[in-house]
Order: C-alpha cells, then structure tokens, then sequence
C-alpha cells in the first residue's frame, strides 16, 4: 500500500473513534449531573447503540453497496453527525437531547462498516495491512478519554459543576465536521453490487444463518453472546458516573488503561486462542467480566482505587477473549458460505439484542438503588452484572462441548 494512502487511512480512523471515545464515555455521567437523567433515560440514550446497529445493515445494503462511493457516504453521515452532536451540546433537557442523539447513532453506527469497507478495498493483504491502521482508531479513543480528563479537565468536579462537561460533545462535533471534510479526499470507494439485483431482508440483517443455530455447540455460544451483553452494557452506562461519583480524579483518563488493555491482549489473543482452544479462552474472558464487576463492589476512590484500576484494566481480557475470539469462532464455523451472513447474525445479537436488553435492565437497577441523598448503591449494583456473568459462566460451562483446535464449518454437517 502506498504510504500516503496508508496515513490518510490511520487518520480517518484516529478520527472515527475519536468522535465516538468524545462524548461515548462520559454520557451517562453528562445526563445525570447535567441533565438530571434517571438510570432508565440513561440506558435509554445508550440503547440508540442497539438501535444504530440494528438500522446500519439497511443503510449499507440498500445505499452504500448499491449507490454511492462509501468515502462520499462517510463524509455525509459525519456531516449530519457534526450538526447532530451540536445540538446534543446545546439541549438543556433530556427530551430534547434524546431525539438528536437517537438520530446521531443511526447514522453514525453504519460509518464503522464504511470506514472498513474503504480500507480493505486499498489492501492486498488485509491480514497484515489493516491490524496497523485499525490500531490508530483505539489510539483516538484513547487521545480522546486524555483529552477530557488531563488536556480540559472537562470531568473534574468543579467543571461538572459548571456543567462543561457538555463541552464533549461540542469536540466530537467540531472532530465530525473534519472527518466529514476529510474523507471526500479518501481513496475513490464505488459500490461493487448489482443496482438490479434484488435485496432481501435476509440477507442484510444474516438471518440466513440462523440455519446454523442447528449446531448445539454454536446455538450455546449463540445464546451466551446475547446474555453477556448485559454485563457489558452495566460498563458502559454505569463506570464513569460510578468513578466520578466515588470521587476518582479524572475517570475519563483513567478508564482509557481499558483501551491500552485491550489493544495488549488482542496481540496475546491468537496465542491464547491456539494453545487452550476456544472454550477455555471464552471462559476466561466471562470470568473476567465476574472479577471486574467484585473489584468495583469493593474498590473506593481512596485505598482501594488500585482495585478499580485492575478492574478497568481488565477490559481487554473482558472484550477481545470473549467478542474477537467470538467473531473468529463464528467465522470458522460457517465455512465460505455463510461467513458474512454469520458475522451479521451475532453482529444483531451482540450489539442490536443483547445490549438493549442489557442497556434496559442497567438502567433500571440503577434507579433501583437510587439513595435518598442522590447517590448510589453502587456495591449492590455491581454485583447484580457480575451474578449473570457467572450464570452465563456455568450456563456456557456445562452446554458448551469443546472443540480445541479442531472447529468444523457446520456447513459440513448440516444441509442449505
């Protein structure tokens, strides 16, 4: 790949993720000192994730595989996306706030699939080019989380009190609208697909695969994947306003070691992954999100704040030994046939089912230990996602039958 092309690339996803890492992490601390959010409207404006990657497929299989350049598709949705974020900078209310962030991630969510799309089309090895530039997005997730906590102090408590940490949302917006510019000088990106050829529904949504769900061991792995979305979804509402609630200094900073994390553990992964096989990795990664959620119930802004930080620390065993190591298991799996059907199946799952039920029932637990004096139980919080995961640890430890190294596509075993 030529060098230039290879750096307008990593920029573009040093950019994604760093709109995303702007205003992601601190939303659900943003709604309940700002805007005097409960827990329920909290995972509510989380949920619009679920709904994002439910919506996305249509977005990418009725337009941008069939119509328009992706770099030209890119740059309209961070356009949008720019306009979009500002409003959530300058709602004062939760109503009002909602209905733009709603719209925001429909459209951003299908962006993630066209950032990919528009780098695999410059590769000839994707296996060895796109791991170097794909980092650069955890890298503006991570230069994101800084940026907040040591760069404008945006979450310290005296600037939450002044409310501005709204003013996160104000940089993801103005980082959309260069984004948005910049990729009209991405490399030319054409849809592939016939205009003609007509689409189903099936297709986008991978509902094609669902004949693989006959395959006890992949319909087991199936079913834990949409339960483990709920502890996952615990994190992601609940860990910042629990840090800055505890009175931890910059949480934001802090909570990007998950990041580092995860992008260290993603080089150990296909170690891992070859030398204990694929149950015994997946387990690993539920049991982790166990100790995570204890160490937070026991952990405290003083000295037990080293508790808290293994407990973020922990991230990257959480994501990558149970979702990556996930996406290559299903991907072995089908087999040639129904790979990408596959991959859009537990995409759905994941990320559309399983965290809208998880964003639905964080939420209300945490107004369930609302304290009269505005604070939270947080103790009893987190030991209600850490009970799942060790139910969705036995559930997987029992049902889940082994398969070491030897995984055969169930396209083998199983008739179209």
């Amino acid at each position: 790949m030529i060098t230039g092309i290879k750096a307008r690339l990593s920029f573009m996803m040093f950019l994604e993720f760093f709109v995303w890492g702007s205003w992601y992490v601190t939303m659900g601390t943003f709604l309940g000192a700002n805007l005097s959010a409960t827990g329920t409207q909290i995972g509510a404006a989380f949920s619009t994730q679920s709904f994002g990657a439910i919506i996305a497929p249509f977005i990418i299989g009725l337009i941008a595989d069939r119509y328009f350049n992706a770099e030209k598709i890119l740059g309209i949705l961070h356009l949008t996306g720019a306009a979009l974020l500002y409003f959530c900078y300058s709602s004062n209310s939760f109503v009002s706030f909602y209905p733009f962030i709603f719209m925001y991630m429909v459209l951003y969510m299908p962006t993630l699939a066209l950032v990919n799309s528009i780098s695999f089309r410059q590769m000839k090895d994707n296996t060895k080019e796109f791991a170097p530039i794909r980092v650069w997005g955890t890298i503006g997730w991570i230069a994101a989380g800084l940026a907040i906590s040591y760069l404008f102090y945006w979450d310290s408590v005296d600037s939450m009190k002044d409310g501005l940490l709204k003013n996160t949302f104000l940089m993801a917006s103005i980082a959309s609208l260069v984004l948005g510019l910049f990729s009209f000088t991405l490399p030319k990106t054409p849809p592939r697909a016939d205009k003609s050829e007509k689409v189903k529904v099936s297709d986008l949504l991978g509902l094609d695969a669902i004949r693989l769900l006959k395959d006890r061991n992949f319909a087991v792995f199936f079913i834990a994947s949409i339960l483990i979305c709920i502890p996952l979804a615990f994190y992601y509402q609940n860990a910042n306003p629990f840090l800055a609630e505890i009175g931890v200094t910059d949480p934001t900073g802090k909570m990007t070691i998950g990041q580092i994390s995860e992008a260290f553990f993603l080089l150990l992964l296909p170690f891992f992954f070859k030398r204990f096989g694929f149950k015994t990795t997946l387990l690993v990664g539920m049991m982790a999100w166990v100790v995570r959620y204890a160490l937070f119930a026991i952990g405290d802004a003083g000295g037990g704040l080293w508790l808290l930080i293994v407990g973020i620390a922990l991230h990257g065993i959480c994501y990558d030994f149970f979702f990556v190591s996930g996406q290559i298991y299903t991907d072995s799996k089908a087999g040639p046939k129904f790979q990408s059907a596959a991959q859009g199946l537990i995409t759905l799952a994941t990320y559309g089912i399983g965290m809208l039920i998880g964003f639905g029932i964080a939420g209300f637990v945490t107004d369930l230990y609302l304290q009269s004096d505005g604070t939270h139980d947080w103790q009893s919080i987190w030991m209600i996602p850490s009970g799942i995961a060790i139910l969705v640890v036995l559930f997987f430890l029992i049902l889940f039958k082994d398969e070491l190294r030897n995984i055969k596509p169930i396209t083998n075993t199983i008739k179209s």
